[in-house]
């Protein structure tokens, strides 16, 4: 017999799933705002349901499939998928079929499985603000909550704990020691091999992430600029960016177009994280895949292509240009750089550094450009 407390978690992972529109999403923003509205569920409660969405959106496809043939739903989000011989290869990795024949051109026979590694679950990753504290301070400071790391050796900021909780309720956080930051992502921050006194722009700054994680290097000297077209990401970034003890950086607004203008020319650094579609996070963000279109990707490409058009020329001359993203996609990533290298005037200073989504990272592609 089910007992009323699990009948009550089903009946709140059916209404919150009811009511998700795929086209408003993240997933992630949608069930914060129905925690919030919901008070009643608690932390157990929460754990259970945010578990279960994610393992749904993950698998939709092989378990609608399934479910079609009568197996329950809540006995499916109960269980590990044996292998479905007899389904099409997109449906027994819960691909959408448009996207997995994208990925096909990327991975060919190698496809289901990088399929399948995405459909893990994520690794809880932070980064130590080394401004502040160390990684072993961190580390002892978390035991306290009974929360376990241990260090990843490709990022060496980066812990990875054992379990899932609300870091940012922690004083630590609160006191700038540390952020939530995918070790990928802080590799692809250490490209960036800024110092003291250096002119850096971070062009699609988002809200401050890769600027925080290499902006200790430059000892609070020099300046760095973030500028982003959306206005709520940057006052994000300022407030992580002062909690963390980060002063030499100066915020650009999407209407101050003039002062972006007088940069031209004179970076040592440009960091173009561009927008791309998000393939290798979907085991953070799984209902990515169920929007992909092969005309959202074709508007990525020439969005990425007109970045890097503008962000190239505000490298002074010998300067460098980090270019990310953070998708496994070939088209958005060793064909873009492709392109790059024929159409302006830079050239690759090291190889590339590419990830697929493991057990320490999600994946995440980038190359050091410099002007000629």
């Amino acid at each position: 017999m089910i007992s009323k407390s699990v009948l009550f978690r089903q009946h709140h992972f059916l209404e919150l799933l009811k009511t998700f529109d795929l086209e408003k999403g993240p997933i992630d923003v949608f069930v914060s705002l129905y925690f919030r509205h919901h008070p009643q569920l608690g932390s157990k409660d929460r754990l259970f349901i945010v578990e279960r969405i994610y393992k749904y959106f993950r698998w939709k496809l092989l378990i609608e499939a399934l479910v079609k043939e009568g197996t329950s739903l809540f006995d499916l989000l109960e269980q590990e998928f044996p292998a479905q011989k007899d389904l099409p290869p997109h449906v027994r990795v819960s691909f959408p079929e448009n996207l997995f024949q994208v990925l096909q051109k990327s991975f060919s026979d190698e496809t289901e499985q990088v399929c399948l590694a995405c459909n893990e679950k994520a690794p809880i990753t932070i980064r130590v603000n080394p401004i502040k504290t160390t990684r072993a301070f961190v580390q002892e400071r978390l035991r306290a909550y009974e929360i376990e790391s241990e260090e990843i050796e490709e990022a060496p900021l980066a812990l990875k704990l054992n379990r899932r909780v609300n870091l940012a309720q922690l004083q630590e956080f609160k006191e700038g020691l540390f952020e939530m930051q995918d070790a990928g992502s802080q590799k692809v921050a250490s490209l960036l091999e800024v110092k003291a006194g250096d002119q850096v722009l971070d062009y699609c700054a988002g809200s401050g992430g890769k600027t925080l994680a290499f902006a200790h290097r430059m000892n609070g000297k020099g300046q760095i600029f973030l500028y982003d077209v959306r206005k709520s990401a940057l006052d994000e970034a300022k407030k992580r960016l002062c909690r963390a003890g980060v002063q030499n950086m100066q915020i650009i607004y999407p209407e101050e177009k003039e002062k972006l203008s007088r940069l031209k020319g004179k970076m040592d650094w440009v960091l173009l994280d561009v927008p791309c579609t998000g393939t290798g996070t979907l085991r953070r963000n799984p209902d990515l895949k169920w929007k992909f279109s092969e005309a959202t990707l074709s508007s990525l490409l020439q969005e990425q292509r007109a970045i890097f058009t503008e962000g190239v020329f505000y490298l002074k001359p010998g300067g460098s240009l980090i270019y990310a993203t953070c998708s496994i996609l070939r088209d958005e990533n060793e064909d873009q750089l492709s392109w790059f290298l024929e159409n302006f005037p830079v050239e690759m200073v090291n190889p590339p550094f590419s990830s697929l989504p493991s057990k320490d990272m999600d994946g995440f592609f980038s190359v050091r450009l410099r002007r000629k």
